[in-house]
């Protein structure tokens, strides 16, 4: 396994990254950030053995480089880093979307270095390096997305790497990732987003009255408002394909309003499916 890490952004990912690799073994961690503030909590936090603003320095002689900033910056800070990067380096990224990133980046770093897309299905509405755990991804599906021109010794390296911080690895193109993340993620922060305005609009007064379920329910729409705008409307072609075949579900639904039995083997079939999700790690 690699000897440096280069850790591009110390945000929730990127700082839980340092913190399961500390945990995984003795590695020397490199960590950037353009705010000195940052930089200085996490000297004093001791989360790397470097932690720096200048490019340059974080990525010198660094066998595993990830990007864990928005993927709108990735190719900005990506072809600063290139001419830095020793030859036998591993790019990869934690982006949310990986078509246009794997295309862009791959091509920025070709005849340069090996560029793998990636993205850890692991998070929380919460962010920045104060809610960063070394156990992030503990038992988490890591998407390694491999386009036409990866090699297979990167594919290996990425693959180890994942492992190494305790996910579970699979393995998709890129357009079959934004297809899969467009159902299981990003339309589950669209609904979670219109569910809270849509009792806005309704009946604000019944956010008063509202359980654990609603707070569940909706927990997700807490994320960066910024951060999300990107990702869905990068994302746009899938989340749109999903978004309308949950309307014509929900449209199908309020028929069964009528029809007990039916609305009965609907939220079992839901309930038992959903149950098979609960062997692998929960939400937080």
């Amino acid at each position: 396994m690699s000897q440096r890490i280069a850790i591009i952004g110390p945000g929730l990912l990127g700082t839980s990254i340092a913190l399961a690799a500390r945990r995984a073994g003795k590695l020397s961690i490199a960590i950037w950030s353009r705010r000195k503030e940052i930089i200085e909590e996490l000297r004093q936090r001791r989360v790397g053995d470097l932690v720096a603003e200048e490019l340059s320095v974080v990525v010198d002689k660094a066998n595993v480089v990830v990007l864990c900033v928005p993927i709108g910056v990735m190719p900005k800070l990506a072809r600063e880093i290139a001419p830095h990067l020793r030859p036998d380096a591993l790019v990869t990224d934690v982006g949310s979307v990986k078509a246009p990133v794997v295309a862009e980046l791959s091509a920025i770093f070709r005849q340069r270095v090996r560029f793998i897309g990636s993205h850890p299905m692991a998070g929380s509405e919460k962010n920045g390096h104060d809610a960063a755990s070394a156990d992030l991804f503990d038992d988490r599906v890591c998407i390694i997305t491999p386009d036409d021109t990866t090699a297979p010794e990167a594919l290996n390296e990425a693959t180890a790497f994942w492992q190494m911080l305790g996910c579970q690895v699979r393995i998709l193109s890129p357009t079959e990732h934004d297809e899969v993340v467009g159902l299981v993620s990003h339309l589950p922060h669209l609904l979670a987003a219109t569910l809270v305005n849509t009792v806005a609009a309704q009946n604000p007064a019944a956010f008063d009255f509202h359980g654990p379920g609603f707070s569940s329910t909706t927990r997700v729409a807490g994320g960066p408002p910024v951060m999300w705008t990107e990702i869905l409307c990068t994302n746009r072609t899938a989340v749109r394909s999903s978004a309308e075949a949950m309307i014509e579900k929900l449209r199908e639904i309020i028929t069964l309003l009528d029809r007990e039995t039916t609305m009965n083997d609907f939220l079992t079939q839901a309930k038992d499916l959903r149950d098979r999700l609960r062997s692998t790690k929960e939400d937080v």
